[in-house]
């Protein structure tokens, strides 16, 4: 990406100071090209013509994301923030500093990552090709890989201890890419992701799938143990073909009139909908 400003003075020097100012770097910073040097007048009345110069910088990715933060920030109302550019392959850091920026982190990153995003697409459009911005305050991605680091390898554990699967919340690529690489350091443990766009997260479980319990929690809430019915041992009397003695009451009713029977519904047992026993941690 380029930058140029065009501008004249008396001398080539004073024109060129005039452009940079333009483009708001140090003469020092920027590259000159003279389109028309100085014309003195003839006799000091006649023709004549200023030193005409170009000005220019060339803007590398992660300098055209660090501008576009820093006014995102200043709009913000976020002033005086300094931001340090640290190259990588394909990609670059910008570390930001300054007094009471923290809050701009957001709930788990979220802001960061938004901001993180945005300024991105700024640097992707330079050279048109692909180059990863990632944005830090007071060192908060280390501190956060370290802690998925640990969520992923205690929840690969618990899989392989309970032969069950257990979801994580919501995370973006990065983060998710962080859970699988802890969990592959756990044996009998493995991870795949599910969901779609902002509700994508990972599913941690066993190697060989969960264990189907019996004769357990799963069965009971069918309506039994194993099978059977709650109103006691499979092939005896179910509730809708016992009475039990009359009360009172029914049997005080005056002739004629129809004592009120206490029916148990078989269907009265309050059934609950699929249970997922994946935790989120």
């Amino acid at each position: 990406m380029l930058r140029e400003a065009i501008a004249t003075g008396d001398t080539v020097e004073q024109a060129f100071e005039k452009a940079c100012q333009e483009l708001g770097v140090p003469s020092h910073e920027a590259e000159i090209d003279i389109l028309n040097f100085p014309v003195k007048k003839t006799l000091g009345i006649f023709g004549g013509s200023p030193a005409r110069v170009r000005a220019f910088i060339k803007t590398s990715p992660a300098t055209a994301a660090a501008e576009y933060l820093k006014s995102i920030l200043e709009q913000m109302g976020i002033h005086g923030t300094e931001i340090t550019i640290h190259e990588e392959e394909n990609g670059a850091q910008l570390q930001l500093t300054g007094e009471d920026i923290g809050f701009i982190i957001g709930h788990r990153g979220e802001t960061l990552d938004a901001l993180q995003y945005l300024s991105g697409l700024v640097a992707n459009h330079v050279d048109n090709s692909y180059y990863r911005i990632t944005l830090d305050v007071g060192n908060y991605r280390e501190k956060r890989k370290e802690t998925l680091e640990n969520l992923g390898r205690r929840m690969a554990e618990k899989a392989v201890r309970n032969k069950r699967n257990f979801s994580l919340e919501p995370m973006n690529p990065y983060e998710r890419r962080i859970i699988h690489t802890a969990v592959q350091t756990v044996e009998g443990a493995k991870s795949w992701s599910e969901g779609e766009e902002s509700a994508r997260h990972v599913v941690v479980g066993p190697v060989d799938g969960e264990v189907k319990r019996r004769g357990g929690y799963d069965d009971r809430r069918r309506g039994g143990y194993k099978g059977k019915s709650r109103g006691g041992k499979s092939g005896g009397r179910s509730n809708d073909n016992r009475r039990g003695p009359r009360s009172s009451a029914s049997a005080n009713k005056p002739a004629g009139e129809k004592p009120v029977e206490n029916k148990t519904d078989a269907g009265a047992a309050l059934l609950y909908g699929k249970i997922d026993v994946a935790n989120k941690e």
